[in-house]
C-alpha cells in the first residue's frame, strides 16, 4: 500500500474501505513509518503542527451504578480507589486554574456515575461561567446519559464540548456492560449535538475487541460527527472485570492511532488514557497521527508528568495550543 498516496486522496475526499481499513491495523510493523508519514501527511493538512492540551478532574469519583468492565468505579470494581460526592464550584475552579497554568487548553470536568442530579448541573453551570471569566479556557463536560434541559443548562452556561463515549463497537458492547444499551450511548451524542453543544466521542482498545471491532467502531465515530475522537489504550486495573487484560503493544498502537486519522481526517484526535503504559517510548511517533493529548493524570489513574510532555513537544518541533488568556501571558 502506497500510504502518502491513500493519505492525498483522503485530504480529497475519499473514504476508506473497511479492507484498506484492515491494511492499516495489521500493516507490516516495517512500514508503520510509512503509514505515520501518511497520517501525519493529513494531520498537517488540517491542524497543522500544533497540539491542544486537555487536563481532567475528576469531580465526582466512585458510587457508580453501572457495570463498566474496564472501570475502577464500577459496581463490579473491587478496585482501592479513592470515593466522594460532587466537588464544590471552588474545587472545579482550583483545578481550571492549574490547567491554565499548564497550558492545557480545554479542561475537562468528568463525573462517575449513570448520569448527573440537577445539582450537580448546577455546580457545574456555575463554575463554568467563571472559568470562562477567568481563564477563558475551553471546556468539556462529561457526567453521563442527560436530559434534554441539563444539555440546555450547560449549552447556555458556556461548555463547549461534551463527552461521551461509545468506547467500542455494537457488536461487542455487552461484553463490556450490561447496564446500558449502545443506543444509549448513540442517543446521548445525539441529544448534545441538538443541544449545540459540540460532540465528543472516542474508543477504549484492548477490551478483548476483535480488529473488525476497532475498524467498525472507527467508522461510527465517523457516522456519528464527533468532533472530537479520545483513543484510550486500555489499562487494566486491578478489581476489575478486565484485570490483567495486556493484548496491547506500541506498535499496534501507532496503528490504531493512524487508523483513526485516515478514518476521521478532519476530527480532532487524542491520545487519552493508557498512552504511558501502552504507547510507551514510542509515544512521541502517536502525535504524528493525533493532534490532542491529555496531560496530567487521569481518572483513577496516574498521567506522565506534565513537565515532559511539553518537553516531548519542543522536542518534537509541535506547538502547544493556546487560549487567547494564555497566549497574552506569553507577549
Amino acid at each position: 500500500m502506497n500510504w502518502t498516496k491513500l493519505a492525498q486522496e483522503v485530504i480529497l475526499g475519499k473514504e476508506i474501505t473497511d479492507e484498506e481499513a484492515m491494511q492499516i491495523i495489521t500493516c507490516d510493523d516495517d512500514e508503520i513509518l510509512l503509514l505515520l508519514q501518511g497520517a501525519f501527511t493529513i494531520r498537517k493538512h488540517y491542524y497543522g503542527k500544533k497540539v491542544k492540551l486537555n487536563m481532567i478532574i475528576n469531580a465526582k469519583s466512585g458510587y457508580c451504578p453501572e457495570d463498566c468492565g474496564y472501570c475502577s468505579q464500577s459496581s463490579i470494581s473491587s478496585a482501592p480507589i479513592e470515593k466522594y460526592p460532587f466537588l464544590s464550584k471552588e474545587e472545579i475552579l482550583e483545578g481550571a486554574k492549574r490547567a491554565f497554568e499548564l497550558k492545557a487548553g480545554t479542561y475537562c470536568i468528568v463525573a462517575s456515575g449513570r448520569g448527573p442530579t440537577n445539582r450537580d448541573v448546577h455546580t457545574v453551570t456555575e463554575a463554568v461561567k467563571e472559568i470562562k471569566e477567568m481563564y477563558g479556557l475551553k471546556v468539556c463536560a462529561c457526567l453521563g446519559i442527560i436530559k434534554d434541559e441539563q444539555a440546555s443548562d450547560l449549552k447556555e452556561a458556556g461548555v463547549d464540548r461534551y463527552n461521551h463515549n461509545l468506547n467500542t463497537s455494537k457488536e461487542h458492547h455487552d461484553y463490556i456492560t450490561s447496564t446500558h444499551t449502545y443506543q444509549d450511548r448513540i442517543d446521548t451524542v445525539e441529544k448534545i449535538k441538538k443541544s449545540g453543544i459540540s460532540p465528543c466521542s472516542g474508543a477504549i482498545i484492548g477490551m478483548k475487541e476483535s480488529k473488525e471491532d476497532v475498524i467498525s467502531l472507527a467508522r461510527s465515530l465517523r457516522e456519528l460527527d464527533a468532533d472530537s475522537i479520545p483513543v484510550n489504550f486500555l489499562h487494566a486495573i486491578k478489581g476489575t472485570k478486565l484485570e490483567g487484560v495486556n493484548e496491547l503493544n506500541p506498535r499496534y498502537c501507532l496503528k490504531v492511532l493512524a487508523l483513526f486519522r485516515y478514518m476521521n481526517p478532519t476530527k480532532e484526535i487524542r491520545i487519552s488514557g493508557g498512552r504511558e503504559v501502552n504507547l510507551r517510548s514510542l509515544q512521541p511517533l502517536g502525535l504524528y497521527a493525533a493532534n490532542s493529548i491529555f496531560i496530567g493524570d487521569y481518572l483513577t489513574t496516574e498521567g506522565q508528568e506534565t513537565n515532559s510532555d511539553h518537553k516531548m513537544l519542543e522536542d518534537l518541533g509541535f506547538e502547544i495550543e493556546l487560549v487567547q488568556k494564555q497566549e497574552e501571558l506569553c507577549l
